[in-house]
């Protein structure tokens, strides 16, 4: 059975310790499949493919990370999901395990109205195939997942603008308040997302079914 943890606001730098250190005893078998939701004040991380020559401002705290892709920015009124997930129970796919959390995002867009989905060739979530809405970058390791996913619910998407988010100008990001033209708690949103990851991973693991390109 998965378990969930809501971390609240919490610094990135406290949140990454304890994300590694939750994925390690994930790998020891001390805990299920577990994610974590969490909102961080204003920081910069850029993950294994650098940031293309385009380097965060030094007035926000950076984390150079071991997750895939490049620069993004987390700060207050975006949604941040680490999924701490054992692969090797679940076919060792971690395009479909991608895939997998692209999907949740999707759905739990789409009571609100917003046509979301994927893009073939894109990592994340786009909105009419051209504004991004949500990043996704994760790490494996030992085939645990960690790190995860960024929903854009009401951030300050200026901050996009200071960097080159995920290789893209920032202007390519919107966020769901944007969309929907109103101001929107996290607290909208979580619901769609947890009943997205109970609906995947709570059962225990079963042949995947298929996960659209």
């Amino acid at each position: 059975m998965a378990d969930r943890r809501d971390w609240g606001r919490r610094e990135y730098g406290a949140a990454l310790a304890e994300m590694r250190s939750l994925k390690d005893r994930r790998r020891r078998g001390e805990i299920p499949d577990t994610l974590l939701l969490v909102e961080h004040p204003p920081v910069y991380t850029v993950g294994v493919e650098g940031d293309g020559g385009a380097a965060p401002p030094d007035d926000v705290p950076t984390f150079h990370v071991e997750r895939g892709g490049r620069t993004t920015y987390h700060g207050p009124g975006q949604l941040v999901g680490y999924p701490i997930v054992d692969l090797a129970a679940r076919g060792r796919d971690v395009r479909r395990f991608v895939g997998e959390l692209e999907e949740i995002l999707v759905e739990a867009l789409a009571p609100f109205g917003v046509s979301a989905g994927r893009v073939p060739g894109r990592r994340g979530v786009w909105v009419d195939g051209a504004r991004k809405i949500a990043s996704v970058g994760i790490a494996v390791e030992g085939w645990v997942t960690f790190h995860g996913f960024a929903l854009n619910v009401d951030p300050d998407l200026a901050a996009f603008g200071r960097i080159r988010p995920c290789g893209f100008d920032g202007s390519v990001m919107t966020s769901l308040a944007r969309e929907v033209g109103r101001p929107v708690p996290l607290g909208e949103v979580v619901p769609g997302i947890v009943a997205g990851w109970d609906r995947r991973f709570s059962a225990e693991p079963a042949e995947p079914s298929p996960v659209p390109a």
